[in-house]
């Protein structure tokens, strides 16, 4: 029998008050936070300290942390090869009032800004040095080993999930069997990675995912920029020419013309264009 948590209240931490947490953030790391440098986004709020480090807050709700917990930045801070903030220390707690606990991460400083949103609508001047840094970590990220289950959105990633989702938006006769399961960030958009230096941060949700899915997530972002999305696709060409990584280009295109499509979303005919061009390869086999 499996018991169920009630779900917390739904809060926007872009409008919630929240400087009693960030007060006890500071007892707790034993560093000033910069208030004048707080970032505000749905479900986490971040700051610099006194010391020259970044501090990440989030709020979960209980019935979100699953069996293997959420220290995701603490944990991939094992892995090797790829170029992430390097971790120093959290602070956890859960909350006196609600069905929530709230975590707190600190990591060395950024080196460079967030390139921009999660999906862009015009192109960022990147190097190609940076285009083999993230190449690199792409491919020394899929290569390391974890019993983690990717979590994007706080959604675990499975099978039945994959079927659904590509079942959902796409009719055809093939099969949505995932062959190859290895880890991801599986939140990798511009607003999660700095330029000019290439580095890749909020490790929140990585784990084991059907490979393939980094690259369409990335591509996903970067369809109102045509020749982003192209350059995208030809960076990870080994990736999309997968039999994977054509589930993950349907699984990516599903977000995007789903039912809470936005009709004004620049990525709906480039999404359905290479969608019905997917679903064609995988029939032929």
């Amino acid at each position: 029998m499996t018991l169920s948590v009630p779900s917390a209240r739904a809060v926007d931490l872009r409008v919630e008050p929240v400087d009693d947490v960030l007060d006890r953030v500071e007892r707790s790391l034993q560093a000033r936070l910069d208030r004048d440098t707080v970032v505000r986004k749905r479900r986490s709020v971040g700051a610099r300290t006194d010391r020259d480090t970044w501090v990440r807050i989030e709020r979960r709700g209980l019935d979100k942390i699953g069996i293997q917990g959420w220290n995701g930045t603490e944990c991939a801070a094992r892995l090797e090869g790829i170029a992430q903030p390097a971790w120093q220390g959290c602070a956890v707690w859960r909350d006196a009032d609600e069905l929530v606990m709230w975590r707190a991460d600190e990591t060395e400083l950024l080196p460079g800004a967030p390139i921009g949103t999660a999906v862009l609508s015009q192109e960022p001047k990147l190097s190609d040095e940076w285009w083999k840094a993230f190449s690199a970590s792409l491919d020394a990220l899929a290569a390391q080993d974890t019993r983690r289950v990717a979590t994007p959105d706080t959604v675990t990633v499975t099978q039945a999930l994959v079927s659904e989702s590509i079942r959902s938006a796409f009719a055809g006769d093939f099969d949505t069997t995932v062959e190859r399961w290895v880890p991801a960030h599986a939140d990798l958009n511009w607003a999660n990675m700095t330029a000019p230096t290439f580095c890749l941060f909020d490790w929140e949700d990585w784990g084991n995912a059907p490979c393939g899915l980094d690259s369409a997530s990335l591509w996903g972002s970067s369809l109102a920029v045509p020749p982003l999305a192209d350059r995208v696709w030809q960076e990870r060409r080994r990736d999309f020419e997968s039999r994977d990584g054509k589930l993950m280009t349907l699984f990516t295109c599903s977000k995007i013309l789903g039912p809470d499509a936005h009709p004004e979303d620049p990525r709906l005919g480039p999404a359905r264009c290479m969608a019905e061009r997917t679903v064609a390869e995988l029939q032929a086999g």
